[in-house]
């Protein structure tokens, strides 16, 4: 089963957001990797919290916020997304630990695979 690990803010604009979300959430953000900037968040005790962070996002994809969903096997469900109607906006990146593929359901909501590696 996927299950929801993350979110992701694209953005042409990535510094202006994040210039933005500090100044009114104060969420502080780590220095930009691969044109992404992840948002650093305590955890109290016992609390959970949701990973993510603000990306310069293809000129091409879809702006706006999107949901990472980590599975286990990337190629299979991109495969499973397909068959059922969902079209792939980025095929499978390779990163130091984890692949990740961009998606569209066929409502047009966008969302992320992400599998550690």
């Amino acid at each position: 089963m996927g299950k929801v690990v993350g979110f992701e803010m694209s953005s042409q604009q990535p510094e202006k957001a994040v210039k933005f979300y500090s100044a009114v959430f104060g969420w502080e953000f780590s220095d930009p990797q691969w044109g992404y900037w992840s948002v650093s968040q305590e955890q109290a005790k016992g609390e959970t919290t949701l990973n993510g962070g603000i990306s310069k996002g293809p000129h091409d994809y879809p702006h706006g916020t999107r949901i990472q969903i980590e599975v286990d096997s990337i190629d299979n469900y991109i495969i499973e997304a397909k068959k059922n109607g969902a079209m792939v906006v980025r095929e499978k990146m390779e990163f130091d630990e984890f692949f990740l593929a961009y998606l569209i359901d066929p409502t047009e909501n966008g969302f992320s695979l992400i599998q550690s590696k």
